[in-house]
């Protein structure tokens, strides 16, 4: 999946700058209803993983997990954009000072658009925010693209994981960050009263 280049005619000196459209934007509540299909598609069509990594996945990525995610920090569930439309995600996590990058998805109906590397490059920028120390993702033997646009923006491969998850190989990806913000985030809160939180927070509109 590579960047377009698109010729564009010069501007005239009068016109007015034309504001560029973001490639993500951090989630809200009302977007897990499009967000958590979408993943379990992402889960259970994916060609790299096995039954059983799929099966524990699809009971782990719970909406409630999702939601824990959007409360710790809403650009833990960053959503691709295109003229205004979601069409694909990227789902992290904090864990003691490494942002995980759990799952990346851009719909099938987008692909070859150069939006995957775009997102790619905004998920970089935003997360360099002090923050954390890296960013880490684990990939498989085979997954070319994915792999590709790791190395693109500065993932190095860390490790080659040997019967790691559920008895398969797993490759480590890691892109160094800058951390200047003292103290850590210690992921998503799961408890009773974070679940109670989040649903007075919806109910409000938050």
């Amino acid at each position: 999946m590579t960047d377009a280049a698109i010729a564009v005619a010069a501007p005239h000196a009068d016109a007015m700058p034309v504001a560029v459209a973001a490639p993500l934007r951090p989630a809200t509540h009302a977007d897990l209803a499009i967000v958590h299909p979408r993943l379990m598609e992402a889960v259970g069509t994916s060609p790299f993983y096995s039954a059983e990594f799929k099966a524990y996945e699809t009971k782990r990525l719970s909406r409630g997990y999702l939601a824990s995610l959007l409360a710790a920090d809403p650009w833990h569930i960053a959503l691709m954009q295109s003229n205004g439309e979601t069409v694909g995600f990227m789902i992290s996590g904090p864990e003691l000072g490494t942002l995980w990058l759990y799952w990346s998805y851009l719909f099938p109906e987008y692909r070859k658009s150069g939006i995957a590397m775009k997102s790619m490059r905004a998920f970089v920028e935003h997360w360099d925010n002090g923050r954390f120390h890296k960013i880490a993702t684990y990939t498989k033997t085979g997954n070319d693209v994915a792999e590709a646009i790791m190395q693109r923006f500065g993932f190095s491969k860390t490790a080659v994981l040997e019967q790691h998850i559920f008895g398969e190989d797993y490759l480590l990806y890691e892109r160094k960050l800058t951390k200047t913000v003292p103290g850590y985030d210690h992921g998503a809160a799961t408890g009773r009263a974070a679940q109670l939180k989040r649903t007075a927070l919806r109910l409000i509109g938050r």
